[in-house]
């Protein structure tokens, strides 16, 4: 599957509503269910975390199924893990100009 087709996928979802552990659109969707539904991953999809806490090894792990690079500069389509505050660790999808991701507002 190419980035171009990932990041398709992924932009048809902006606009789902969040739903923590959300695996699909229709009913709501969070950050790794986003990234899950874009790759086509067919794999049982962890759930059980919170929506805060953790350390990013911990989380890194929850993609280990979409992503294999751990360093260089992002390229298009890649699952990218950030942490937007403190013990709050966040997915996304990079589109190569912009970050696709379903986040809670917090």
């Amino acid at each position: 599957m190419s980035a171009d087709e990932i990041v398709a996928r992924a932009r048809a979802l902006v606009g789902a509503p969040f739903r923590l552990h959300g695996r699909d659109p229709a009913t709501g969707l969070d950050c790794v269910g986003l990234c899950a539904l874009a790759y086509r991953v067919t794999v049982l999809i962890p759930t059980g975390y919170a929506l805060k806490g953790g350390t990013a090894s911990g989380y890194a792990a929850l993609i280990d199924g979409f992503a294999a690079r751990r360093d260089g500069a992002p390229q298009t389509a890649d699952v990218l893990l950030i942490q937007p505050g403190a013990l709050h660790f966040h997915l996304g999808i990079w589109t190569g100009e912009s970050l696709i991701h379903a986040h809670a507002g917090l």
